[in-house]
């Protein structure tokens, strides 16, 4: 179910990228707009996990300095039957965690300093697990083809907008309805709005998946329950000192930046309270 709910993002981001083209540019203006974009996502999902490590000031870590996270990491890696990814911590007194890099024998953990002060061993193993699920499901692979999807209407519509300003929509349109009348207008203004709240939702879906995948690979999801209390209280006291929000859709919570907050309509994770009762309904149910 959870494959064919973010098939089904995907599908519907593709559909506003066909039709935003075609009323703003016509198949030309669209096709521009797409090899732009993955120019742009390309770069970013092959060195995305070098930014987000150095953004953050995260420092590679050996088994020697963190005997207790390799072997947490180490253990649920062979669980999980993938290898077992790049650590790193990152100098923070605000509790949190990020998994990063483009498949599973590309990929990074990371872990705040505070996450390691705070957590017991069941509570570690619940973080390590969720963000080894991000790692398994390909979320970043997931992730970076809705941002080259939605990046294209972002950027059709931009180009929409000047071609408004500049005297009219698309002169080189491939029909006589590209790129013109309301149907244009609308698009420049709905189209990027649209994508915005797909994006987001195949954000909270993925990670819902991450959740219960990590519940399975540990057996039980007391630990990750636990965790995530905890990361919402302190989370709520203690901002952020290192990482920064370009970064922080990839986090296991969402970090505190000690400002007023958007919206959770506009948040990339869902409400932490949902998470819990969704991670209480499974410890209810027998895992397979």
């Amino acid at each position: 179910m959870k494959i064919f709910r973010t098939g089904a993002i995907l599908i519907l981001l593709t559909v506003v990228l066909v039709l935003a083209g075609d009323a703003i540019g016509g198949r030309s203006g669209m096709q521009m707009a797409l090899i732009f974009a993955a120019l742009i996502n390309f770069v970013s999902y092959f060195f995305s996990d070098k930014i987000a490590l150095a953004s953050s000031g995260a420092q590679p870590v050996t088994r020697e300095q963190l005997p207790r996270l390799y072997d947490v990491m180490e253990r649920l890696s062979a669980k999980a039957n993938i290898p077992v990814p790049k650590l790193y911590v990152v100098p923070d007194a605000a509790p949190n965690a990020f998994a990063t890099g483009r498949s599973p024998s590309h990929a990074s953990v990371a872990v705040t300093q505070g996450l390691l002060q705070i957590m017991n061993d069941d509570e570690l193993e619940g973080v390590i697990a969720h963000e080894l699920s991000h790692v398994r499901n390909y979320d970043i692979l997931t992730s970076s083809i809705a941002a080259t999807v939605a990046g294209a209407i972002t950027y059709m519509a931009q180009m929409g907008k000047w071609a408004m300003l500049f005297g009219g929509f698309g002169g080189n349109r491939d029909d006589e309805r590209g790129g013109g009348g309301l149907s244009a207008l609308l698009m420049i203004f709905l189209a990027p709005f649209a994508a915005l709240l797909l994006q987001l939702f195949l954000s909270r879906t993925r990670e819902y998946a991450a959740d219960e995948t990590g519940v399975r690979m540990v057996g039980h999801p007391y630990g990750l329950i636990s965790a995530l209390e905890k990361l919402g209280a302190y989370n709520k006291r203690i901002p952020t000192s290192a990482i920064s929000p370009s970064t922080s859709s990839l986090c296991i919570v969402k970090p505190f930046f000690g400002s007023g907050t958007m919206s959770s309509l506009f948040s990339t994770h869902p409400p932490l309270e949902d998470r819990i009762a969704v991670l209480k309904h499974l410890g209810n149910a027998p895992l397979r």
